[in-house]
């Protein structure tokens, strides 16, 4: 995502705008989540936000458009959340360790992450696909760095990345959104099977 937030038009957002998009975003997530896309409205979403129906189209020219700056805010801060994580990981079992502890923890904190991602296989699926390769660059580049570094087995580290990440969507499924299961334990426990599968 770019660090400038634009309006319609491409006209920079002071701070006082920056807030209403953010309102407005935020309003979205719990409208698509709850009623689903097409039940979703530009007047349920603005009552959300407790803002005009002409406000919102300073910020968005639709309802899809909206939608798919919500899918791109979603994977900018769940992909925030991870890097940050993870960075603090010495080695790569450490790292996938920290990064899926995080994932786990945002899914936990906005459920309607897989429901709005689900949606977006029907509504928007460039979007669905921008949001995995968004998510799959880094993790491609990090895999291949600890490959050739030795310190996990050799292998296609773009097969590992979406292995992994399938891996932690289901896992984040089961114990973060359908029942509330201590972090710590989930990511713990994935760390070992990690060890084993990642070799070395």
């Amino acid at each position: 995502m770019s660090d400038t937030l634009t309006g319609v038009g491409g006209r920079p957002l002071s701070k006082r705008g920056e807030r209403t998009r953010r309102r407005l975003l935020e309003a979205a997530e719990a409208v698509f989540a709850e009623l689903g896309y097409h039940d979703a409205s530009i007047v349920k979403i603005t009552e959300a936000a407790g803002v005009g129906q002409g406000t919102f189209y300073l910020y968005f020219t639709g309802k899809k458009e909206v939608f798919d700056e919500l899918v791109l805010d979603l994977n900018h801060r769940v992909r925030q959340a991870m890097t940050e994580a993870s960075s603090k990981g010495k080695t790569r079992a450490e790292t996938e360790r920290l990064g899926f502890a995080a994932f786990f923890r945002f899914t936990a904190e906005h459920p309607a992450l897989y429901r709005i991602i689900r949606q977006a296989e029907f509504v928007s699926p460039e979007i669905l696909h921008l949001h995995y390769a968004r998510l799959t660059s880094g993790y491609v580049a990090g895999l291949r760095q600890a490959m050739e570094a030795g310190e996990i087995a050799e292998g296609d580290p773009e097969l590992l990345a979406w292995a992994l990440m399938g891996a932690n969507v289901f896992l984040g499924l089961r114990f973060a959104v359908w029942s509330s299961t201590d972090p710590k334990m989930v990511a713990d426990a994935t760390a070992k099977l990690l060890r084993k599968g990642l070799g070395k």
